[in-house]
């Protein structure tokens, strides 16, 4: 299987776009280098060659861009950002070299459900009940939806955050939030819930800026990207099985497969669909990656954070005003984001587990489940995040059930994308599911060390 996209092939895509959206409507294009004035044709300027490649990149990206990027943004969520930043505040740069292969299992994971959504034109819930007992499949679903809402107040305790770092109380900006997410799934259609999305996502930019801000030692974050950096301590341990729960979190493979099919894609779509997952979980990392080296330069060997926003504040004193508010424009829209796709990927997961309808271009009459499900876990999620709630404890709480799920989920798209009863020829190679089982195996093994060391810890043995 072709592993690349023909960059020809994408500069065409890219031109052809720009050429259609510059026409006027019921005007065919004009000849390229050619403009139509009231007199007639006259002669444009050309371009110089590097600005149109660059202009048809970009083109032939914002074209790409869709389900696996939003996917992979919605993981740099509230609390991944407080997990992001602990790991920078607690072992300064040590943590990036692990990143960097957290980074490589979730382009294989995120591909394998964009493929398994893209060939079958079914959701992973959807291919689940199908393939494997009915108990297990209600099973996966359900802890899904438990730990999606605990997720979805944290979220909404994300956003108050945010607003609370620019001295707004999140009385009052919770609860308009919740209800401008709820009306984009409500009464927009996917492909205009997407493009919000997607706009969501530019917030993730204040990162690096926040970064740069904090004048890094770029010498030994080089350093630390490429020479492993393991430390035999339990809080090392700890925080690199919280590093892989927060990146490569089970809701994420149910939206993006979900989206995909959601989206209206078919089998030749692929190519496309698969950049947009490899380059989505490329951009995700690389955020996270940002996080980590702004607050290691900042205030890295301080110990662990308790929040996002406590991150934002220990920023100030090292990089200034701007970086604090810059880290506050991230959250808010990282927490926006989380807070629209993870209670959509549960209620992909159980309209899909059901049989019945499910789709962001659905109306409420013709979708009641999976837009019910939505509506309840985004009020659930706003009402929690208003009350004294210690979300920290909550948080807890959630990676554990994500470190039950997480194994599950990741086992189902390895067998699901091994079988070529179902993807035929796209099935995964020998050498992909070599590696891909690798991956599943250090996920499972990592989730089990998070799931027994936190059982151990609320009797006093850890």
């Amino acid at each position: 299987m072709n592993a690349h996209i023909d960059p020809t092939a994408a500069d065409a895509v890219g031109s052809a776009a720009l050429q259609a959206a510059s026409a006027p409507a019921g005007l065919a294009p004009a000849e390229p280098g050619v403009t139509t004035g009231l007199s007639g044709p006259t002669a444009a300027p050309t371009p110089p060659p590097g600005r149109r490649r660059g202009l048809r990149r970009l083109a032939a990206l914002a074209m790409i861009a869709g389900p696996g990027l939003v996917a992979a943004n919605a993981g740099n969520d509230a609390a991944g950002i407080a997990t992001y930043a602990s790991a920078g505040s607690q072992f300064t740069y040590g943590t990036l070299f692990f990143m960097v292969l957290v980074t490589i299992a979730l382009v294989m994971v995120q591909e394998m459900a964009v493929r398994l959504g893209a060939y079958t034109g079914k959701g992973l819930g959807a291919l689940i009940r199908e393939q494997f007992s009915l108990r297990l499949t209600a099973l996966a679903v359900g802890c899904l939806l438990l730990a999606n809402t605990g997720l979805v107040v944290s979220e909404f305790a994300g956003i108050g955050a945010a607003f609370e770092l620019l001295g707004v109380p999140k009385w009052v900006v919770v609860p308009p939030a919740a209800a401008l997410l709820w009306a984009l799934v409500l009464f927009g259609s996917y492909r205009w819930a997407e493009r919000i999305f997607l706009v969501m996502s530019l917030a993730f930019f204040a990162y690096p800026i926040a970064m740069i801000l904090g004048h890094p030692h770029w010498g030994e974050v080089g350093k630390n990207l490429v020479v492993p950096h393991l430390q035999p301590s339990s809080d090392f341990i700890l925080l690199a099985v919280a590093l892989i729960g927060t990146t490569v979190s089970p809701y994420m493979q149910f939206y993006a497969a979900a989206g995909v099919v959601d989206r209206g894609a078919k089998p030749e779509d692929y190519k496309l669909i698969r950049a947009d997952a490899v380059l989505g979980a490329v951009f995700a990392c690389i955020i996270s990656l940002t996080i980590i080296v702004a607050t290691a330069s900042a205030i890295g060997g301080t110990g662990p954070l308790q929040s996002a926003a406590e991150a934002a504040r220990a920023l100030e004193p090292v990089a200034g005003p701007g970086a604090e508010l810059l880290f506050a424009f991230g959250l808010l829209g990282a927490s926006a984001l989380a807070g629209a796709v993870v209670p959509l990927s549960a209620s992909y997961a159980i309209g899909e587990a059901a049989g019945v309808e499910r789709s962001v271009s659905r109306r409420f009459r013709d979708a009641p489940l999976f837009l019910g499900v939505f509506t309840a876990q985004i009020a659930l999620g706003a009402v929690v995040a208003l009350t004294p709630v210690d979300v920290i404890q909550l948080l807890i709480g959630t990676q554990v059930l994500q470190g039950l799920i997480s194994p599950i989920v990741l086992v189902y798209l390895l067998v699901l994308t091994n079988r070529r009863s179902l993807l035929g020829d796209t099935a995964n190679s020998r050498r992909y599911r070599i590696a891909a089982t690798t991956v599943v195996a250090g996920v499972a093994l990592m989730s089990t060390v998070l799931l027994v060391q936190t059982v151990l810890g609320w009797f006093g043995l850890a």
